[in-house]
C-alpha cells in the first residue's frame, strides 16, 4: 500500500483527483464512468466523504476522505485498501 502527500485546496480538486486515481488504478478512462459521493456524518457533524466510481459490469470502486486525519483511503473492488494519501492541506467541508 502506497502512502504519500499531495496538495489539494478545493473539493472540486479533491473530487477530480480521486476520480483520476481510481481510474488509473483500475485502467479505466477518466470521465467514462459516474462518480458519486456521500458526506459522512459523525455526531451530526460532517467527518468525510465517501466517493464511489461506478465502473463496468457493476464494479464499484471506493475512496474515503477522512477529515480528522486528512487522508484519502482508496479501496479495490474486493474491498482491500490499496493506497493511502495524506493531504497537505484540507479542503473545506461545509
Amino acid at each position: 500500500m502506497q502512502g504519500h502527500s499531495t496538495y489539494l485546496t478545493t473539493l472540486e480538486e479533491l473530487r477530480d483527483y480521486v476520480q483520476e486515481q481510481l481510474c488509473d488504478q483500475n485502467e479505466l478512462e477518466v470521465g467514462a464512468f459516474q462518480l458519486t459521493e456521500r458526506i459522512l456524518v459523525k455526531r451530526e457533524a460532517p467527518c468525510g466523504i465517501n466517493f464511489c466510481l461506478h465502473g463496468p459490469r457493476s464494479v464499484k470502486l471506493i475512496a474515503i476522505w477522512e477529515t480528522s486525519s486528512n487522508t484519502v483511503l482508496f479501496y479495490s473492488s474486493a474491498g482491500e485498501r490499496v493506497q493511502r494519501i495524506r493531504l497537505a492541506r484540507a479542503p473545506t467541508l461545509a
